[in-house]
């Protein structure tokens, strides 16, 4: 890993580091109870292997448990210090700030974009709320998934809002939801007008600070701990990349932070402790337009689920980095995943991978047996037999002398079957339901199977 020069007046090294490594063993004693379980060992085994199989440089995982950190660990070239940009995790701080001074009120959700900027497209029609739910209409700086030259040039926010917030807009204001960097350009740049104080001094003060987010800061202070950025050509190796010159960012994407950081906003988040519940509640609600329509996104959050969990989340990219941060409103949990590689799919994997973990409970073991047995059903309806005596009355009424031979001629075509794999189990109506993939010589089918609890197969259907 290569780390950044320390900034500039910055003469203790190990200050940072030794009040992070405190802060991380405090974080990490709940887990330390949970050992004789294994989850430690579970988590930090699944999430080596994946980024392996990556390629990526590093990552960094913290997991929130009870409302409290309870897994934080680095992998791959990186340490417990190692700081990554957050790119649009970044947005839900924007919208916090503007919470805040709406908490006071030195502003409205709902006041207009000409209050502040009346010379910008369609000022008079756009509002504040309207702008972090990306329904504004103005048009992104910045969709581009890779490092374009202009980037590496510095600018400022008012000029990213000179030449892209005087555009005809790309829709009415309320009428689509389309992303948007610009959005939070001018957001922040509102919110710097209304405080009479910067955007970044402002989060230190009310929450950085307060959370002791200690590694919390613009980008473009360096750290001594910083990771490095990389990047990668289709399945090349990791490649290093220049990141963004200054200005471009803003509150669109502009912090660096450490998971564990990350971690103690995600815990503040679930307690409610920076907002007041009413700003939780602005934060967190879906956004609709015009028409009724969902967006799935909030302010500066993106509204989902994962396998019926409801989950508030977002990710961040900017030049060599990738970032998600997931928060599970209903189980008190969050998982913040950070890399210092783009072009790369591994924050997904590895979030869907540790909540996988973590919230669903692990499939028993797929025994040999009923693996077999049911591979000798599937060889024996290729040549048009079946053994009724394995079946329940309703599955051999529906085993009929024209299912039959359906069956063998469409299974025949298949050629030789190579193997089969049980791919999921579960409960419903007092059976078990499995599903298998059966390979063939030419094609790989799905077998959608459920058995009584006296073994017998009440459905036995396979489906091309």
């Amino acid at each position: 890993m290569d780390f950044a020069a320390p900034p500039r007046g910055y003469t203790d090294r190990s200050m940072y580091s030794r009040r992070l490594v405190l802060a991380l063993f405090t974080a990490l004693l709940p887990l330390a109870a949970q050992e004789p379980s294994g989850l430690d060992r579970k988590l930090s085994d699944k999430i080596a292997a994946t980024l392996k199989e990556s390629g990526a440089p590093s990552a960094s995982v913290a997991v929130v448990l009870d409302g409290k950190l309870a897994f934080t660990q680095a992998f791959g070239a990186a340490t417990a210090e190692t700081r990554y940009a957050i790119g649009s995790i970044s947005k839900q701080f924007t919208a916090a700030a503007i919470l805040l001074l709406q908490e006071q009120h030195k502003l409205s959700l709902d006041d207009k974009v000409s209050s502040y900027f009346p010379k910008l497209t369609r000022a008079g029609e756009v509002t504040i709320r309207q702008l972090l739910s990306h329904t504004s209409g103005y048009e992104d700086y910045a969709p581009q998934d890779y490092l374009i030259p202009e980037w590496t040039k510095p600018t400022t926010p008012q000029a990213i809002l000179e030449h892209w917030a005087t555009k005809p807009l790309n829709f009415d204001p309320g009428a689509k939801w389309q992303y948007s960097n610009t959005n939070y350009v001018l957001a922040a740049e509102i919110f710097e007008k209304v405080a009479g104080q910067s955007l970044l001094s402002f989060l230190k003060d009310r929450i950085f600070t307060p959370l002791k987010m200690e590694s919390a800061d613009d980008c473009a202070v360096a750290f001594p701990y910083d990771a490095a950025a990389y990047t990668r050509y289709a399945g090349g190796p990791p490649r290093p990349v220049k990141r963004e010159a200054t200005g471009w960012y803003f509150g669109a994407g502009e912090l660096c932070m450490t998971a564990y950081d990350l971690g103690l906003w995600d815990t503040a988040f679930l307690s409610k402790e920076i907002l007041t519940a009413r700003s939780y509640d602005e934060l967190t609600r879906e956004i609709h337009l015009k028409n009724g329509d969902a967006t799935h996104y909030a302010l500066g959050l993106d509204i989902g689920e994962f396998n019926r969990i409801p989950t508030i989340s977002h990710t961040g990219e900017v030049s060599g980095f990738l970032a998600s941060n997931t928060i599970y409103p209903t189980r008190n949990a969050a998982i913040v995943v950070l890399t210092n590689e783009d072009g790369v799919s591994l924050t997904g994997p590895l979030t869907t991978q540790v909540a996988t973990i973590l919230f669903l409970p692990a499939e028993p073991p797929a025994a040999d047996k009923d693996t077999a047995q049911v591979k000798t059903i599937l060889e024996s309806l290729a040549t048009g037999g079946i053994d009724r005596a394995l079946f329940t009355g309703n599955a051999n009424s529906y085993f009929g002398a024209q299912a039959l031979a359906d069956i063998r001629q469409s299974l025949t075509a298949l050629g030789k079957l190579q193997s089969v794999t049980r791919s999921s189990e579960s409960q419903r109506g007092g059976m078990t339901h499995r599903g298998y993939k059966a390979v063939f010589e030419k094609k790989t089918v799905s077998l959608n199977i459920y058995v009584m609890p006296d073994g017998k197969y009440e459905q036995f259907l396979i489906v091309e």
